[in-house]
């Protein structure tokens, strides 16, 4: 009896729930081999133990002494230069253990063939390949050396399978927001949102100075919009500055305004922010930014609410309400001397802190929606699906950017995607980057026909794709997208000349 045929005797043929073996995966390549056992886990539904040395594997088969049958999946060369996997497998075959061996490697030769042959092998993969094959590798070896049928095998994890489906799908669901999700144009269902919402509507009646605190993106102009609507001063006017978006030296005439002659090209007087502001609200965007100089002329209005125009002796009453908001710590910015510590307590009276998106992913889906309903045509014929891995990889991202940068993402896959499925693949690369097996699939991009390929024409092609991705997502700019690339700016704007890459 041969050890197949050992493994085929003891697998109860009746068995409405078959025993499935184990996977034993040996690879020294830690990325390709975690990447290996979460794809043939999620596929197959099996345990997979991985050891990345012959070693740790030999010990750990001996160690499960009530596992009667297993696939030992393993690559032949080892950077270690130890023991290989052929033997490996001999070592296994010595102890005593009965298994089906399926080997892999980068470094294909017919004399290695050959004795992985002779040792039994079940298969012998060359690297790359496709992760789908292994799949079905192993099925078929379930199949054919274990008596399990094809049919018993996906049974066995379609319960478990359906239900993980279905409770991913419940978690991936896009929904339209409802009219609670909504607020003053913000969106919101989760519990750090609603805070903030509350706190709006407490503050926004009185005449207190409010601080907004929140990284880039997570719509701090929206709140200030939103407190400046609910107060009494909502029927006056709301002015907004971006301290960071004008020069130091403009900013003090732009805020308080200046007199004829005040300086050079002053040919007349004119109105800051403030008196443009006056009885109503007035927002200091980025106001961590504001230079040294300015911000002791702000703790002026603060304290006496007058404004004195750059060239003038005299001073103007203002009524103004001051809401400032800023993407820094403006803590760490007093500590290390670059901010007026009186200055940040008078405008810290109330604070506001911001979530970023990765703090509530749970409004990722309704903000998907509402993004999506204001950049699909009304004929929906360049409306877009997600499919469940595209929706995990959103879900699970970062979003540096925030909310801002999940807006530019679904009008930029309307664009260029509408009217169809997307797909985890039709992601920017940085998303693709936290599904490793999406990272290690660029291996086996491209199968090398029977027919054979124009190897140079194919690389050039591949060159122009990712010259093309690189310039889409840095919006055109040759210089970010040289470093994304890792060549010189200039040898980028030679290719493109010389490929005749034309961005209008």
């Amino acid at each position: 009896m041969n050890e197949f045929q050992f493994l085929h005797d003891s697998y109860d043929t009746e068995n409405s729930s078959p025993n499935l073996p184990e996977i034993y995966l040996v690879e020294d390549d830690l990325i390709f081999g975690k990447t290996l056992k979460k794809f043939l886990q999620k596929k197959l539904n099996l345990t997979v133990n991985y050891f990345n040395d012959p070693a740790s594997a030999i010990e750990a088969i001996d160690g499960n002494v009530g596992s009667d049958k297993f696939i030992l999946i393993t690559d032949i060369t080892f950077d270690d230069g130890g023991a290989d996997g052929l033997l490996l497998i001999d070592i296994l075959k010595d102890k005593g253990h009965k298994f089906i061996p399926i080997v892999m490697t980068g470094f294909a030769s017919i004399e290695t063939a050959i004795t992985a042959t002779k040792k039994g092998v079940f298969h012998y993969l060359t690297k790359p390949f496709e992760l789908d094959v292994l799949t079905s590798l192993v099925i078929k070896a379930c199949v054919s050396k274990l008596g399990l049928k094809e049919e018993d095998f996906k049974a066995t994890s379609k319960v478990e399978l359906n239900q993980k489906s279905s409770k991913l799908n419940q978690s991936l669901k896009i929904e339209s927001p409802t009219e609670e999700d909504m607020f003053c144009g913000m969106i919101g269902r989760s519990s750090k949102m609603k805070l903030v919402f509350e706190r709006i509507q407490k503050v926004a009646q009185s005449g207190s100075t409010v601080f907004i605190n929140g990284p880039s993106g997570t719509g701090k102009e929206l709140i200030a919009n939103a407190i400046h609507s609910l107060s009494l001063r909502k029927d006056n006017s709301m002015v907004s500055v971006n301290c960071g978006a004008i020069p130091g030296e403009l900013l003090e005439s732009e805020l308080f305004g200046h007199e004829k002659g005040a300086f050079t090209g002053a040919i007349s007087s004119r109105k800051g922010r403030f008196e443009l502001a006056d009885k109503g609200s007035i927002f200091l965007d980025e106001i961590g930014d504001m230079p040294l100089l300015l911000q002791v002329k702000l703790l002026r209005v603060l304290q006496g609410r007058v404004i004195e125009r750059v060239g003038s002796t005299t001073t103007t009453p203002v009524d103004v309400r001051i809401i400032t908001a800023t993407h820094r710590n403006l803590e760490k910015h007093v500590e290390e001397g670059n901010f007026r510590e009186d200055l940040y307590y008078r405008l810290n009276v109330i604070p506001i802190k911001v979530p970023s998106l990765c703090e509530r992913r749970e409004d990722i889906p309704l903000l998907i929606s509402y993004f999506l309903s204001r950049f699909v045509s009304a004929d929906g014929r360049n409306n877009i699906e997600f499919d469940d891995e595209a929706l995990e990889l959103l879900l699970s991202y970062d979003w540096p950017g925030n909310v801002r940068e999940l807006e530019n993402l679904m009008e930029r896959l309307v664009i260029l995607r509408g009217g169809s499925v997307i797909r985890a693949t039709d992601l920017p690369i940085k998303f693709l980057e936290r599904a490793p097996h999406y990272m290690n699939s660029y291996d086996s991009l491209i199968t090398l026909p029977e027919s054979g390929i124009d190897l140079k024409q194919t690389l050039s092609n591949i060159e122009d794709s990712l010259i093309l991705q690189a310039l889409e997502q840095t919006s055109g700019n040759k210089n970010q997208a040289s470093k994304l690339l890792s060549m010189n700016r200039t040898t980028l704007i030679e290719k493109m000349k010389k490929k005749q890459i034309d961005l209008h």
